[in-house]
């Protein structure tokens, strides 16, 4: 009888492993394969000079020095990181308003859903649609300069493409529009999975609204703004559309909205893959050490306090 049990139970430990299978083929081919080969070609020289192939000669990490030792690539790692602050700190704050808003039961707003929609909206236009859109609105002769002399602001264009400030701040304006809906639907989940009788119990001790936020929200919401720091961070190394298209690929004025996609994709355009690799490297490592000083910061410190 025993025996005969045995055979009847059916072990699915295979089907789970079998089901895992494609993502393993996915991820080796299209994420694993390409992430070697472009270390792999990191260490070669390989370019064009005029019509002349120079290359693929083995160099090692010579081309890591290069840039290493190079001022355009602080530079364009400066620019990257301000107009990524331009644009996150607004929508961090302005997302967690929102949140709190949409979530608190004692406002009772209506057509919640609605606004939902509304703010996520952005988020599904496409980023060259985005920037062709400011570039007519923003330029010399465009709708804007158009109101602002009407309205006795200006007494002539202002010329926002030609302005460092002005530039900068349309990137960030546009990122800024285009994933504030993302980041208020994520903070307003998170908010809603707290526990309602916290607040009740806050309440009652006769707490503000504001000192039940500070104390009650934040803390408890820190998991989703990690995640939310991080992936924003891995999205503002990664800015390339909105300033490739609104600057035409030249990062003007002076290269000071030139991000570090825009310069990785300036070796690609003049086909030095063997510097392109070792950038992408560089991104690559960059990208997984800050994320992780983020991440094991902000757990430490929420260990402290609660341990």
């Amino acid at each position: 009888m025993a025996k005969r049990r045995k055979k009847s139970c059916v072990s699915y430990t295979k089907w789970g492993y079998i089901f895992l299978i494609p993502f393993f083929l996915v991820y080796i081919v299209f994420s694993l394969i390409p992430l070697v080969s472009v270390f792999y070609n990191s260490l070669f020289e390989n370019y064009r000079a005029g019509l002349k192939q120079i290359g693929p000669n083995f160099v090692g990490f010579n081309n890591f020095k290069i840039l290493l030792t190079s001022s355009e690539l602080l530079t364009f790692a400066k620019n990257t990181i301000v107009i990524w602050l331009i644009g996150f700190i607004p929508q961090l704050l302005i997302s967690l308003l929102l949140a709190a808003w949409f979530a608190n039961m004692r406002l009772r707003i209506r057509a919640v859903g609605f606004f939902k929609g509304v703010i996520y909206m952005p988020n599904l236009i496409m980023a060259s649609a985005f920037s062709m859109l400011f570039f007519t609105l923003f330029s010399d002769n465009g709708p804007v300069n158009d109101l602002l002399i009407k309205m006795g602001i200006l007494d002539q264009p202002f010329r926002f493409l030609s302005d460092v400030g002005g530039t900068r701040g349309l990137i960030a304006l546009m990122n800024f529009l285009m994933w504030f809906g993302n980041t208020t639907i994520l903070l307003m989940a998170g908010i809603l999975g707290i526990d309602a009788t916290l607040f009740e119990a806050a309440e009652v001790d006769g707490a503000t609204q504001f000192k039940a936020f500070r104390l009650i929200t934040l803390p408890l919401l820190r998991p989703i703004l990690v995640y939310v720091l991080i992936t924003s961070m891995i999205g503002g190394i990664q800015m390339f559309d909105v300033p490739q298209i609104l600057t035409n690929g030249s990062g003007n004025p002076n290269s000071t909205s030139k991000t570090l996609i825009m310069y990785l994709n300036q070796h690609l355009y003049s086909k030095n893959y063997g510097m392109a690799g070792a950038l992408s490297v560089i991104l690559f490592i960059l990208t997984g050490i800050l994320s992780l000083l983020v991440y094991f910061s902000i757990t430490k410190r929420r260990e402290k306090r609660w341990g």
